[in-house]
């Protein structure tokens, strides 16, 4: 079974979102989602100062097996983008909820976060998957 953090917000897409003390939104994809696709080789984040809309694509992860996209969990502005996965994609295999986070988004609100999905939800969507 995936790893799944209590603490964290999930969307069905698979990715996962933290809020920061300062109101921002960390966010990655999922250990479960990192599991299916296999060995991460590249990613394509998007560049800072970008508005994003919920559900939009937002991102590209590439393994050994499949490219993926990465959807904005909510509506708001990429405000910081991990660097270190452009030369060390497979940071995300390793440590999806530390080092493996892909960018960090201004909200334009928090009433999207509260219609992503919490951890037990999350936990048994990425179950029926593996069945």
């Amino acid at each position: 079974m995936s790893n799944v953090p209590e603490e964290l917000r999930y969307a069905k897409t698979h990715e996962w979102v933290r809020q920061e003390d300062d109101g921002t939104l960390v966010m990655g994809i999922s250990d479960h989602a990192q599991e299916l696709l296999g060995d991460l080789v590249y990613v394509e984040l998007p560049e800072v100062g970008r508005t994003v809309q919920a559900r939009e694509e937002l991102a590209v992860v590439e393994s050994v097996k499949a490219a993926a996209d990465v959807y904005g969990p909510v509506t708001g502005e990429v405000v910081a983008i991990n660097e270190l996965l452009v030369d060390s994609p497979e940071l995300i295999n390793r440590d999806p909820y530390g080092e493996g986070w892909m960018v960090r988004i201004k909200p334009e609100s928090t009433e999207e976060i509260a219609h992503l999905l919490d951890a037990a939800a999350y936990g048994a969507l990425a179950k029926s998957e593996e069945d």
